[in-house]
C-alpha cells in the first residue's frame, strides 16, 4: 500500500540552495523540494500548493484538470473518443480492477485515479502538517499562511470529493504517513463517514479562505460550490437505496433521503443568497425576444460559447476554473484535440447523433426529426429548402447547439493554404457532394475520405465545437482559454434539481431557477406552476444535459440518477450528401454493419470504479466496490 501514498517532499532541493540569492518562485516548484526548506519559507509552500492544483488533474502528462484530448464525456452517451474507444472500458463490459482502461494511471482519465488521488492527499496532508510552524515576519505573510491552510483543505476536499463520487467510501487520513509506517490495517471508511470529511475540509477551507484572490487559486466560492456538487450527488438515487442499499460503502443506511435534498438545496442557495461572494450567469436572463432571429440566436449562441473561451479576467458566471497560460507548466490543445481533420487536428470527442437531437428548436419547442420520411431519413430539394430552411435539422434550433457542435454547413475557422481550394467558404464538411447522377464529386474534407489527415475525421459525423477558440490555429499554437469547473449555472441547477425532487411549494422554487439558465440560453421558461413532478424531473435533467453537454457531468448525472443502462447506446453514423444543384439528404444510418462504436452497460456494478488490483493486493484491509472480484 505504500505505493499509494506517494512522497513529493523528501527529494534534495539542491537547485534552491545553489541559487539561493534568486527569486524563490523562479525554480522548479515541487518536484525538488526538501522539507526542511519548503517549510522555511511561506513562498516556497505557496509554490508547493500551486503543485497540488496541478496533480489535481492526475499524476501523468495526460493533461492538468479538466482540459485533456480524450473527454470524460467521451465515457457516455455525448461523444465518442475516435482514437481509443475501447479504453472506456465501462462501456465494453471490460471494466475491472485489471482493467482500468480511461481511468488508470496511464489513461486520459487518471483524475479519477485511485493511486492518484491519494498520492496528492498525502501531499496535502504534509502541508497541512506542517505550516503552522513555517515562520512569518509580516501579517500579510500571516494572512498568506491562513490563506494557504485554506487552499489545501480545499484541493484536499476536492480529492476526498473526487474519491467518493467514484468509489463510494474510502480510506480517510487526515494526516500524513511516515516513511515506514504500515498499511496493511488500512480499512475503509462508510459512505457518510467520507462525506462527513469532504464537508468538514470545504467548512475549513471557507473559514480560512477569502472572498477574492488572485485568479486560479481558489476561494470560499470555489469550497462553497464543491460542497454543493458533492451534496447533490448523496442525494441522489444511487446512493439512496439505489443499488446495494445495506452496504454503507456504496449507500447510505441512516438519515433519510429527503434530509440529504434538503441539504443540498441549501448549499446552493447559500451561494445564490451571495454568502461568498457575488455570481451571476453570463448575459441576460431576461425573457427572450419571440420569435428569435437568426441574429438573436447568433447573439445568444456567442454568449453561451464565450463562457468557455474566456481569456484574462474570468466574467462573473465562473467561481473556479483552470488557468493555461502559454509559459507554465499547464498545457491546453484544445483545437488540435477536438478541432476537425481538415484544419490538421485531431478530431476527438465528437458529439452522437443522439445527443445532439436532444437539442430544443430555436422557440423552446422539442426537435422532432420525422418529416414523414422516418426517424432515420431527411431529403430536401433546393427549393424545398430556400421555401422551408426548417428541412434542414441544423436550422433554427436553439442557441446552444450553434455554440456546442460542428456540424455539415457549420461557420469555422479560416482553413489553412492548403484546404482552402476544398473549401473556399470555411464551412465544416462532414457529408460528401454529389453529382446529379448519384456519383461523388468531393469528399468532404473533413471526413474520413478527406484529403487531410482522413485517419482524425469524424466517424460519426459531428464535431465538438465547445472548448475551441476560433483564434487559435491548432495545427500550430496551444489554447489559452479557461477550463470552467465550477460556474453559476452549475449552482442553479443543483438547486433547481434539489427543489424538484423535495417536491411541494419547493417545485416552483426550482423551476425558478431552472428558467434562470434557460433564459440567458435564449430559451422561453418552463411553467412554474406545474404539479407535476415527474414532468419537473425531466425538464432539469434535460437541461443539465445541454447545458454541461461534455463537461463531464453526464458521466456523474447518469450514475447518481442511476439511467446508464437506458441512455448508453451503440454510436451509428450521420451520412450527408450534398448535390452540386443544391439538394441535400441526411441518412442516420443505424444498420448492423455500420456500427461506429459498439457500446452498452453490462452490470450495474459499473456505477462505482473498481480499486485497482494492485493496491488491493498491498492492502488486505480493504473492501473492494460490490460487483467486482
Amino acid at each position: 500500500m505504500k505505493k499509494v501514498f506517494n512522497y513529493i517532499i523528501p527529494i534534495a532541493l539542491l537547485m534552491f540552495l545553489a541559487t539561493a540569492c534568486e527569486d524563490v518562485l523562479d525554480q522548479d516548484p515541487v518536484s525538488t523540494f526538501n522539507e526542511q526548506v519548503v517549510f522555511k519559507d511561506i513562498n516556497i509552500v505557496k509554490a508547493y500548493v500551486g503543485k497540488c492544483y496541478d496533480r489535481m488533474g492526475g499524476n501523468t502528462n495526460n493533461g492538468i484538470l479538466g482540459a485533456r484530448e480524450d473527454l470524460l464525456s467521451s465515457g457516455t452517451d455525448q461523444t465518442l473518443c475516435i482514437h481509443r474507444p475501447s479504453n472506456y472500458t465501462h462501456l465494453k463490459g471490460t471494466l475491472s480492477p485489471d482493467q482500468l482502461g480511461f481511468f488508470a494511471n496511464t489513461g486520459y482519465g487518471g483524475f479519477m485515479y485511485w493511486d492518484n488521488l491519494y498520492a496528492n492527499i498525502q501531499n496535502l496532508n504534509y502541508i497541512l502538517d506542517n505550516i503552522d510552524n513555517v515562520p512569518t515576519k509580516t501579517t500579510s505573510e500571516d494572512a498568506l499562511k491562513t490563506r494557504l491552510k485554506g487552499e489545501a483543505y480545499f484541493i484536499r476536499a476536492y480529492m476526498y470529493g473526487r474519491l467518493l463520487m467514484n468509489y463510494g467510501g474510502v480510506v480517510i487520513r487526515t494526516t500524513a504517513f511516515k516513511l515506514g509506517e504500515d498499511f496493511l490495517d488500512i480499512k475503509r471508511s462508510t459512505l457518510q463517514e467520507t462525506l462527513d470529511q469532504v464537508l468538514a475540509d470545504c467548512d475549513k477551507a471557507i473559514e480560512l479562505l477569502p472572498a477574492s484572490m488572485e485568479q486560479g487559486r481558489a476561494t470560499r466560492a470555489a469550497a462553497a460550490a464543491l460542497k454543493s456538487r458533492v451534496l447533490l450527488f448523496c442525494a441522489s438515487p444511487l446512493v439512496n437505496g439505489g443499488y446495494e442499499p445495506t452496504n454503507p460503502l456504496v449507500s447510505f443506511t441512516s438519515g433519510s433521503q429527503a434530509q440529504r435534498w434538503e441539504a443540498a438545496r441549501d448549499a446552493a442557495k447559500a451561494i445564490m443568497d451571495g454568502t461568498y461572494g457575488t455570481f451571476k450567469l453570463a448575459g441576460t436572463t431576461n425573457d427572450p425576444p419571440s420569435p428569435m432571429t437568426e441574429a438573436d440566436i447568433k447573439a445568444y449562441a456567442d454568449n453561451y460559447f464565450n463562457i468557455f473561451n474566456q481569456k484574462g479576467k474570468w466574467n462573473d458566471e465562473t467561481i473556479w476554473g483552470i488557468q493555461f497560460p502559454l509559459t507554465g507548466g499547464n498545457v491546453n490543445r484544445a483545437n488540435i484535440w477536438y478541432g476537425p481533420n481538415g484544419y490538421h487536428n485531431w478530431g476527438n470527442n465528437d458529439p452522437t447523433e443522439p445527443a445532439v437531437r436532444e437539442y430544443e428548436m430555436a422557440d423552446g419547442t422539442p426537435f422532432v426529426w420525422d418529416i414523414g420520411l422516418g426517424e432515420n431519413l431527411r431529403k430536401a430539394t433546393a427549393a424545398e429548402l430556400a421555401a422551408n430552411p426548417y428541412l434542414n435539422p441544423y436550422y433554427g434550433r436553439e442557441p446552444r447547439f450553434y455554440g456546442t457542435i460542428l456540424y455539415h454547413g457549420a461557420p469555422w475557422q479560416q482553413r489553412p493554404s492548403d484546404a482552402t481550394g476544398f473549401d473556399p467558404y470555411n464551412k465544416v464538411q462532414t457529408g460528401h457532394f454529389y453529382n446529379l447522377d448519384g456519383t461523388v464529386k468531393a469528399y468532404g474534407i473533413d471526413t474520413r475520405q478527406g484529403l487531410i489527415e482522413s485517419w482524425n475525421g469524424t466517424k460519426n459525423g459531428y464535431y465538438l465545437k465547445k472548448f475551441m477558440d476560433p483564434a487559435t490555429v491548432g495545427q500550430y499554437y496551444y489554447n489559452t482559454n479557461t477550463w470552467v469547473e465550477f460556474r453559476y449555472a452549475e449552482v442553479l441547477l443543483n438547486y433547481a434539481e434539489a427543489c424538484i425532487e423535495l417536491g411541494g411549494a419547493e417545485m416552483a422554487n426550482g423551476i425558478d431557477a431552472l428558467n434562470m439558465v434557460r433564459n440567458r440560453a435564449g430559451l422561453p421558461d418552463r411553467d412554474r406552476n406545474t404539479t407535476d413532478q415527474a414532468l419537473a424531473r425531466q425538464w432539469v435533467r434535460h437541461e443539465r444535459y445541454i447545458e454541461f453537454f461534455a463537461e463531464g457531468h453526464q458521466y456523474y448525472d447518469m450514475r447518481r440518477w442511476m439511467t446508464a443502462p437506458q441512455v448508453i447506446k451503440n454510436v451509428y453514423p450521420m451520412k450527408i450528401k450534398e448535390y452540386v444543384n443544391g439538394d441535400m439528404e441526411w441518412f442516420y444510418d443505424v444498420s448492423s454493419t455500420t456500427i461506429v462504436d459498439s457500446r452498452s452497460w453490462a452490470k450495474d456494478a459499473f456505477y462505482w470504479l473498481p480499486i485497482s488490483r494492485t493496491e488491493m493486493n498491498k492492502a488486505p484491509g480493504l473492501v473492494q466496490n460490490p460487483g467486482y472480484q
